[in-house]
């Protein structure tokens, strides 16, 4: 496990290999990013439509939670597990459903995801966006074949550890 606290950075790569998933923990809340890998199909449902995404191998699924601790960290990997490898679909939900403030954790696939602090949670079925804590606002992540591009990076602890349940 490699740690280390960064600064803002203009851009940053940070390798990441198929294996691994990285954590940005923060004071408030907690990024986990995996890269898509070599079955790149996954299923994307709202309330009128099953979209299918067909991303590459080094696109980036990415969890984000308003938490932070072990627990969270642990529900991020399970929640990035569940579409990943078990293939579970994405939810995006409605605008208005009542469930939406309660989202402990909600996720964004695609190449290229801007967390924001200004959105509802769970109801963006536009790839490009996610709900984060304060501090990740504007918080962008591009998959590259080495790993991740990292712009807009507050200062938090930075994390590569194996994914594996």
């Amino acid at each position: 496990m490699n740690k280390s606290t960064s600064s803002i950075d203009i851009s940053k790569d940070i390798s990441l290999k198929e294996s691994e998933m990285l954590l940005l923990r923060g004071r408030a809340g907690t990024v986990a990013i995996v890269k898509v890998g070599p079955r790149g199909q996954f299923f994307l449902e709202t309330e009128h439509e099953e979209i299918v995404l067909g991303l590459e191998p080094h696109d980036l699924i990415i969890a984000s939670a308003l938490s932070v601790g072990e627990m969270p960290e642990k529900g991020l990997k399970c929640v990035l597990f569940m579409i990943r490898e078990i293939r579970s679909p994405l939810i995006v939900l409605p605008k208005s459903h009542p469930a939406s403030p309660r989202l402990p954790i909600v996720v964004s696939a695609g190449k290229k995801t801007v967390l924001s602090c200004n959105i509802t949670p769970g109801t963006h079925p536009n790839q490009d966006v996610l709900c984060g804590s304060n501090e990740f606002d504007s918080l962008e992540l591009t998959g590259t074949p080495e790993g991740v591009q990292i712009k807009n990076m507050p200062p938090c602890e930075v994390l590569k550890v194996n994914f594996d349940i």
